[in-house]
């Protein structure tokens, strides 16, 4: 489909059953008749996830978890395509987007890399407000110009050369029940404790109490989340919590620490 341009899939997973068919099903058409590859790279999974891949053509790796950013590195580190697509094992492209990848790689294009629009799904229903959308994220680049920066979480991809956008979306198949989403949550705030967790007390303190309110404030009526229904006050509440405990457990890592 994509000619002599070779495109190299890459996600990382661990116990991804519920997720990995529709992700791989819909980025198939892009690696058909031999001109591209899937890279799976698990840390572990003890259900099906590892046979479901091979089932559809991945090359499945193993390797011990390292963290979000080393993982996605390590996986694009084992892609052999001249371009990289770096996929959540939650997320799938709309067959629009399928297209316009294949026309945007054959066309040669001179950016090194593309933003691509993703629609964030929480409890069955997109999400348009808050923040959520378009939600542009860099996922698409030339293999040797992008990297994950390393941090425990909220990696982001830094690719060096310009960047262009692409308008069909990713599908982020995110939190189908309200329990996966507060647990996803505190696992979360545990990681992004460590990124805050030699701030000063006081700025913790302060943050701890202030900005949860204000994000909520912010995300539901500054940026209209309110008209995402019920779907929407649950989010934004439920993301106004994460930051509170965030920011808890940052101060719980700086007690531990004075105490030692």
């Amino acid at each position: 489909m994509l000619g002599r341009v070779k495109l190299s899939v890459v996600l990382i997973t661990c116990n991804e059953e519920a997720n990995i068919r529709p992700t791989l099903e819909s980025v198939r058409p892009l690696v058909a008749d031999g001109v591209g590859e899937i890279i799976v790279l698990d840390s572990g999974s003890t259900d099906r996830t590892r046979e479901i891949a091979e089932s559809l053509g991945a090359t499945v790796f193993l390797e011990p978890w390292k963290g979000y950013a080393a993982q996605k590195n390590s996986a694009i580190e084992k892609a052999a395509g001249d371009w990289v697509l770096s996929l959540d094992a939650d997320e799938s492209l709309e067959p629009a987007l399928v297209e316009e990848i294949t026309a945007a790689l054959r066309s040669s294009p001179e950016a090194h890399a593309f933003w691509i629009p993703r629609k964030n799904y929480f409890l069955g229903r997109w999400i348009r407000h808050g923040g959520f959308w378009p939600d542009p994220k860099l996922r698409l680049f030339r293999r040797g110009s992008g990297r994950f920066e390393e941090r425990p979480v909220h990696e982001t991809l830094k690719v060096q050369g310009a960047t262009a956008r692409l308008h069909q979306a990713l599908i982020h198949r995110s939190y189908p029940t309200l329990t996966e989403y507060l647990e996803h949550m505190r696992r979360y705030a545990d990681l992004g404790a460590e990124l805050i967790r030699d701030k000063p007390r006081w700025w913790l303190w302060l943050n701890r109490w202030l900005n949860p309110p204000l994000t909520f404030l912010y995300n539901y009526f500054l940026r209209l989340g309110f008209l995402d229904g019920k779907e929407g006050l649950l989010l934004h509440r439920n993301h106004a919590r994460y930051v509170g405990w965030k920011y808890a457990k940052a101060l719980e890592l700086t007690t531990r620490r004075s105490e030692t």
